[in-house]
């Protein structure tokens, strides 16, 4: 199962207590405090790791706690520090404050770290309380305990070129046929529930990664059909590639198909709208397609190299798609 947002209570480990002791050995007659101080407790600290691709492992767990330090030991023995906790969440994770809203941390680069929650201070034993003119302190101090925080997880892909398109559009045909990924396709609305991802190698072994997002449909931005679940995990895509339907076989025109997608981008965000794009109208094996992409074309408001007939399902178009996708991240 993809999890993309998930709830969590963080909370990081109590400091140890100090310890009331004394030296009782047999020739050293005025021994003196020997209590040790207590252990520091764990942090809770989040990592970004790029081999993780969803928030799964938070799926079922609510409540993480690192290690509590130990407490002082006789003999002036330092109480041991509580073990951290540290979490992996997928590149591309936004942390919020649970109760505010706040954004907290944007997990964005590999190997990234966030120090979360920060473990208490170990209490002091009675022998860090000595002075010339108290020799014999009775007393020490408790740990004090450990940082706490509710934080939302939330998942952003980071993905070079993010798929979009109506359901049946032919998107996860298209990732497959690009990239070699195999996804689940089937002739009906929102067989993909959940973001895949692939990539093409380029000839200096790079690679450009695709995002298959789930299928936008009209009011979308007001969180209709699968809504923001879809619309957010295209904000950090560089560009766009918006897959069309031209056979019309849904019975919407491929024209009014890319006006709602359009109208769709821009009130979720304008910046989406001035988002770099390129236009694949997929489907062209049919006698249908040919007639609708004239009509199509006809009425296209953008630059004609954006634009790529192409059939995902036969393979027709794909390898100038794949080159202009290629030149827009300036490889080869």
């Amino acid at each position: 199962m993809f999890v993309d947002r998930v709830t969590l209570q963080l909370a990081a480990g109590k400091g140890g207590n100090g310890l009331v002791a004394w030296r009782r050995e047999k020739y050293i007659p005025k021994g003196g405090p020997s209590g040790g101080n207590g252990g520091k407790g764990g942090d809770v600290t989040l990592i970004a790791d790029e081999q993780i691709p969803s928030l799964d492992w938070y799926r079922n767990r609510r409540i993480l706690k690192a290690e509590n330090g130990m407490s002082g030991g006789p003999n002036l023995r330092q109480g041991r520090r509580g073990k951290s906790l540290e979490l992996k969440v997928p590149c591309g994770t936004l942390v919020k404050d649970a109760d505010t809203g706040e954004i907290l941390c944007d997990m964005t680069e590999k190997g990234q770290q966030w120090v979360a929650c920060k473990g208490g201070r170990g209490g002091r034993g009675n022998d860090s309380f000595k002075t010339p003119t108290r020799q014999a302190p009775n007393f020490a101090t408790p740990g004090s305990p450990g940082e706490a925080l509710n934080v939302e997880l939330e998942l952003k892909l980071i993905a070079d070129v993010g798929l979009v398109g109506f359901p049946n559009a032919g998107k996860s045909t298209l990732l497959t046929a690009l990239t070699d990924v195999k996804v689940k396709i089937a002739p009906y609305p929102f067989t993909t529930l959940h973001p895949n991802l692939g990539f093409i190698v380029c000839a200096d072994q790079t690679r450009i990664f695709i995002a298959d997002i789930p299928g936008i449909i009209e009011g979308a931005h007001d969180n209709k059909g699968l809504g923001f679940e879809f619309l957010r995990h295209i904000e950090r895509t560089a560009l766009l590639l918006i897959v069309i339907d031209a056979s019309g076989i849904d019975g919407r025109h491929p024209a009014d198909d890319l006006k709602v997608i359009m109208s769709e981008l821009h009130h979720y965000s304008p910046e989406l709208k001035e988002r770099p794009f390129l236009v694949a109208l997929n489907k062209m094996d049919t006698e249908e397609s040919i007639t609708l992409a004239k009509e199509f074309k006809k009425a296209y408001p953008f630059p004609r190299k954006t634009l790529f007939e192409i059939s995902a399902q036969e393979g027709q178009g794909l390898d100038a798609l794949a080159s202009a996708i290629k030149q827009f991240f300036h490889r080869t």
